[in-house]
């Protein structure tokens, strides 16, 4: 298929860049920021050079401020060094052509009290997410995966104080140099845990009520948008089916229709949309993909496990603008140079998915490479 016919390839305007395809690499947690401090370092900025032929990266989540950290060695862009860690980046993204948003995160309650210098993780409310393990470094150095700890909930007042350091992640973001930044309100992390009804008892005015449970994304986005100075250079990304790390809510599809036509009239650049991506999730109907579409006058990027055949199909069918491929990307630096060709893919070593060093990271050969295309 010519690039004049391949839906992958044709160029999209996002806000105010143009993006050359269709194919976004999504946040994806690698856990290389250099110790101590947690800061974007050399080897990430390689990482990300490597993958700007991406229409658009966006970083792996970043986390905001010390209590929304949740795995260890993960980048933060709240002190100086790391906006100046996150600048090495985005430079050598942008010197290698790319174009990329950060990913801001704050956890809740999926932490661990280690994490967080013995402080509890925070919390729409006071509930374990039981079962779900995080990803920590044990006393000998060697990281491992431990449960959760027990969340204290929120108080009424300190939201605004959380909601600012989201604004401010926002305003550090740009002085690092991205192109934009993405909300992480999906996959049961503190956004999602205000959003979804199982996560959420709240009796106060973020809770109960769906207005009520959509109260903290909507002050959340609406910071952003304040932090980057232009709500086209705002994007959010939503998991409205999966009931990752224990969150799931009641009656999904109206509730995320609600919080799409929100964020439409707020005017934010794109929803990403992550679907389940493990064997037997819940499958997201066609009829509810094309509810949001008319819900949400933005971009809708949308992930999990798409082949390229699959998001071809969809680009087509008109309720996706741009696919986003994950585990793809880990082994594959030239991913739109193989979708465009059917060249093979690389086979990523799960291994090296979360700490470490460059083996795993930045060693997938490309293409023109001795030993490309293996997998």
């Amino acid at each position: 298929m010519s690039n004049i016919q391949d839906p992958l390839f044709q160029p999209y305007v996002l806000g105010e860049l143009e993006l050359p395809n269709r194919i976004v690499m999504p946040p994806m947690t690698r856990s290389r920021a250099s110790q101590p401090g947690d800061v974007p370092n050399a080897l990430m900025a390689a990482y990300y050079a490597q993958r700007s032929s991406a229409g658009l990266i966006v970083s792996e989540g970043t986390w905001i401020a010390p209590l929304g950290k949740g795995y260890a060695w993960t980048p933060g862009i709240h002190s100086p060094a790391q906006v100046e860690g996150w600048r090495q980046v985005t430079e050598a993204v942008h010197a290698a052509g790319g174009r990329i948003f950060a990913q801001l995160w704050h956890v809740g309650r999926l932490s661990h009290t280690s994490l967080l210098d013995g402080r509890s993780p925070v919390s729409s409310s006071a509930i374990q997410a039981e079962g779900v393990n995080v990803f920590v470094a044990e006393r000998d150095g060697k990281p491992g995966f431990v449960q959760a700890s027990m969340p204290r909930a929120l108080a009424t007042e300190e939201i605004p104080g959380i909601v600012d350091e989201f604004r401010q992640a926002a305003r550090q973001a740009m002085a690092a140099g991205f192109d934009g930044v993405e909300l992480h309100a999906a996959n049961g992390y503190l956004v999602n845990q205000f959003i979804d009804s199982n996560a959420n008892d709240r009796t106060d005015a973020y809770g109960c009520s769906l207005e009520n449970r959509l109260r903290f994304l909507d002050e959340v986005a609406t910071a952003l948008v304040e932090g980057t100075g232009d709500r086209r250079r705002v994007g959010i990304r939503l998991a409205p089916l999966t009931t990752l790390n224990g969150c799931s809510d009641a009656q999904p599809q109206v509730t995320y229709l609600a919080a799409a036509k929100r964020l439409g009239e707020i005017g934010v650049a794109y929803l990403h949309i992550a679907e389940a991506d493990w064997d037997d999730a819940p499958h997201m109907p066609l009829a509810f993909k094309q509810q949001l579409r008319a819900a949400f006058p933005g971009a809708l990027i949308y992930a999990g496990k798409y082949t390229a055949e699959r998001a071809r199909a969809a680009l087509e069918e008109g309720w996706a603008d741009l696919i986003a491929f994950g585990r793809p990307f880990v082994a594959n630096p030239d991913l739109p140079e193989r979708l465009r060709t059917g060249a093979p893919l690389n086979a990523h070593d799960p291994d090296t998915l979360f700490g470490g060093g460059a083996h795993g990271l930045t060693d997938y050969p490309a293409l023109s490479a001795p030993g490309a295309g293996g997998g």
